[in-house]
C-alpha cells in the first residue's frame, strides 16, 4: 500500500512489539497541519488522476431548502460507473474484500460510483485546538488508553499506529451531544420486516474544548440512553451505556413491568445485541464502540478506494423502510460510493484474549475520521460479517456524521440495519448546543425517573 507510515522500520519488529507506540510523530510531521495536510491530517491534494480531488474546506453552507434528512447537495450527480459481478475484476483492487465478497454472493448487487466530493469541514474550534494540541496525547503503558488528550481535538492528527487511528475515530467530532428516532431492522426469511424502534441520545463530553484531559470527562468517552418504543412488548425498556476511556463501558435496563434499574454486565464485546437475531454484538454498535483492549491494531498505511460517502439519499426522510430493506441487501438504487483516501487498519485478537471475530478490517474516511467500513473474521480465517456505515456533511455542526449502518452476514446470509432514521420524528444533530442532551440525563436515577412518568 500506499504512503506507509515513515517509522514502522520493518513488519518483524512491528509483529515483536505488537501495538506499542514506538514512535511519536515528530515535529516536522506536525509541521505539516494546515500546510499540506489539513489540520485533522488529512492530504489536502487530489490524487494524480484528478478522481480524487482537493479539499477545499468542506460544505459549511447548507443548500436553500437543506435540513437533516431533507434534500441532497449532490443531487444533480450522476453515476460514473457501476460495480457488479460483470466488471468486479477491474475495480477489485479499490474494494474491501466485504464489498467483493457481497457482489460474488447476492446477484444484483452493485456499488454505483459517483464524482467524488470531500465534503467534511473542520470546525475552526476543532481545526485550531488539533493543531495546537498535536503531539501532546500519549498511548498508555499497557498499549491502548489514551491519555493527556484535550477535548474538541482530533488526539493523533499524525498517526504512527494502528491504535492511534482507533483513538482519531472514538474521538472525532460529531458535536457534543445529539438525539434522533432511530429504528434496527430485520428482514426475516419469509420476507416480514421486524423493526426495534427508538429514541436515541448520545452525548460526547470530548466535543467540549473545556475538557482539558480525562480527568474533566470522569474518564468518559460517550454516554449513549436508548428509550425503546416498539415492539409493544418491549416499549419502555431503556439502556444506559457509559464507555469509558480506559475499560470496558458500563452499561443500566431498566424494565418497565419489574420497574427497576439492573445493571447489566454483559453489555460489551460479542455479546448480541437484543433484537437482532444473533446477527449483531454489542461492539458493532456504531461501526465499532467499547474498550480496545482485546486486539493489537496494525496501521496498514493509506489507500484509495470506493466507500459509502455523501449519503444524504439514504437518510433522506422520503424513504420506507420496507422499500429500503431488500430481503437480501439494502436497496441499491439509495446507496451512493465515491473513490476517497481512507486509512487501513487490521486488528488481530490477542493472544491472551478472546473475540467471535478473530480479525478485523478497518477502514477510516481521511477527511473526517468517520469509520466507513469493517471486514470481520472467524477464528478460521473466513470472512464472517461485512458492515459499511453512512457518512454525510452536516452544515450545522461544520463536520460530517453518521446513523445509519448496515451489517451484512456471510454465513447467516442475512443482514441488520441499525440507526435508521428515515421513519423517525426527528434527527437532531444540535440538540447538545441547544441544551436539549445534556450531561444530568446520563444517569441511573434519571432512567428510574424516565421510567415512572
Amino acid at each position: 500500500m500506499k504512503n506507509l507510515p515513515r517509522s514502522l522500520l520493518g513488519g518483524a519488529l512491528l509483529a515483536l512489539l505488537g501495538n506499542a507506540p514506538i514512535y511519536a510523530a515528530t515535529s516536522a510531521d506536525l509541521a505539516r497541519l494546515g500546510n499540506e495536510l489539513t489540520p485533522i491530517g488529512a492530504q489536502k491534494a487530489g490524487n494524480a488522476d484528478g478522481s480524487i480531488p482537493a479539499w477545499t474546506g468542506g460544505l459549511t453552507q447548507a443548500p436553500a431548502g437543506w435540513s437533516p434528512g431533507h434534500g441532497d447537495p449532490f443531487a444533480a450527480d450522476k453515476p460514473l460507473y457501476s460495480v457488479d459481478a460483470r466488471n468486479l475484476a477491474q475495480y477489485q483492487q479499490l474494494l474491501p474484500e466485504g464489498q467483493a465478497a457481497l457482489i460474488k454472493a447476492y446477484p444484483g448487487y452493485r456499488l454505483d460510483v459517483y464524482p467524488t466530493h470531500r465534503s467534511c469541514a473542520i470546525p475552526t474550534e476543532v481545526a485550531e485546538r488539533s493543531k495546537a494540541f498535536a503531539g501532546q496525547a500519549r498511548i498508555g503503558a499497557d498499549g491502548w488508553r489514551l491519555e493527556q488528550a484535550v477535548g474538541a481535538a482530533v488526539p493523533f492528527p499524525v498517526p504512527q499506529s494502528g491504535i492511534e487511528v482507533l483513538w482519531n475515530y472514538k474521538l472525532r467530532y460529531m458535536a457534543k451531544g445529539r438525539r434522533a428516532q432511530i429504528s434496527l431492522l430485520v428482514r426475516e426469511k419469509g420476507g416480514a420486516l421486524t423493526e426495534v424502534r427508538q429514541w436515541a441520545h448520545e452525548y460526547y463530553p470530548y466535543n467540549d474544548a473545556a475538557v482539558k484531559d480525562s480527568g474533566d470527562t470522569d474518564g468518559m468517552e460517550a454516554k449513549l440512553l436508548y428509550d425503546v418504543l416498539s415492539p409493544s412488548s418491549r416499549a419502555g425498556e431503556m439502556y444506559l451505556v457509559h464507555a469509558f476511556l480506559d475499560k470496558a463501558q458500563s452499561s443500566w435496563i431498566y424494565f418497565p413491568g419489574q420497574r427497576r434499574v439492573r445493571l447489566a454486565p454483559s453489555f460489551a464485546y460479542d455479546n448480541p445485541i437484543a433484537g437482532s437475531d444473533n446477527l449483531y454484538f454489542v461492539d458493532q454498535i456504531n461501526m465499532f464502540t467499547g474498550a480496545l483492549d482485546r486486539y493489537d491494531f496494525k496501521l496498514l498505511g493509506k489507500k484509495e478506494m470506493l466507500v459509502p460517502y455523501n449519503s444524504f439519499r439514504l437518510v433522506d426522510k422520503a424513504n420506507k423502510y420496507e422499500q429500503l430493506i431488500g430481503q437480501d441487501y439494502l436497496n441499491r438504487d439509495v446507496q451512493r460510493y465515491e473513490k476517497h483516501r481512507v486509512w487501513v487498519v487490521e486488528a488481530t485478537v490477542k493472544a491472551d484474549k478472546r473475540h467471535s471475530f478473530a480479525k478485523r478490517m478497518f477502514y477510516f474516511d481521511e477527511d473526517s475520521w468517520s469509520l466507513l467500513h469493517v471486514d470481520m473474521y472467524d477464528a478460521k480465517g473466513n470472512l464472517w460479517r461485512v458492515q459499511e456505515g453512512s457518512l454525510w456533511a452536516d452544515p450545522e455542526i461544520q463536520a460530517c456524521t453518521s446513523f445509519e449502518y448496515v451489517s451484512y452476514d456471510l454465513i447467516a446470509r442475512r443482514y441488520l440495519a441499525d440507526g435508521f432514521t428515515q421513519e423517525g420524528l426527528s434527527l437532531d444533530l444540535t440538540a447538545g448546543q441547544q441544551g436539549r442532551v445534556t450531561d444530568k440525563m446520563f444517569n441511573s436515577n434519571e432512567l428510574r425517573r424516565r421510567g415512572e412518568r
